[in-house]
């Protein structure tokens, strides 16, 4: 195991008709860290994966390209493959349960309404590894989640959430060098 390798993750679907909704801001937030390092992704098996040097760090970014109920098989498949320490995982992915452009860092955890999430806690058979929760909110009316999660931001809302995008991306690297804990304090009291 390399410690000073970390895998990151960004939950989305990989399907063009997806890009740019809410959904997939795990994917807008890689996308964003890959640029700033200057990388670019390339098609791999179960997922678009690029590579980074930071800092001394070697940074794995993936977008699995699996169906979203079925992202624990391109994680595991990538930590083992990469021998990265759970430790050094971290999971993005929206959630309706915070509020649009809220971020919270935790190091374990359920998986909450999130399938994407909930499959890799079935593979991996635990909850210890780091995730980063992207808030989405939850302004649908009764009955029409999915095409709520499944559509864009509201244009209101996409300044703001270009900016933690930024912050998520800050956040990650943040974590990469400075560690879980430091990144969580920056990132979970910036509010």
């Amino acid at each position: 195991m390399n410690s000073k390798k970390y895998l990151i993750v960004g939950l989305g679907n990989a399907e063009q008709k997806y890009s740019g909704t809410r959904h997939n801001i795990g994917f807008e937030v890689v996308n964003s860290l890959a640029k700033k390092l200057e990388v670019s992704f390339t098609s791999k098996r179960y997922a678009y994966k690029a590579e980074a040097k930071y800092k001394g760090r070697t940074l794995v970014l993936i977008m699995p390209t699996t169906y979203m109920n079925l992202s624990g098989n391109a994680v595991r498949y990538w930590v083992e493959k990469e021998e990265v320490e759970l430790t050094n995982l971290l999971v993005i992915s929206d959630d309706i349960d915070l509020p649009v452009a809220t971020l919270r860092l935790r190091p374990k955890g359920g998986g909450g309404s999130h399938n994407g999430m909930n499959h890799i806690i079935e593979i991996l058979q635990h909850q210890n590894f780091p995730r980063m929760r992207f808030g989405i909110g939850k302004n649908y009316p009764k009955g029409y989640q999915m095409e709520y999660v499944l559509g864009s931001f509201f244009p209101e809302e996409q300044e703001l959430v270009k900016g933690t995008v930024e912050k998520a991306v800050e956040a990650c690297l943040l974590f990469c060098t400075a560690g879980l804990q430091r990144a969580m304090n920056t990132i979970n009291n910036s509010e």
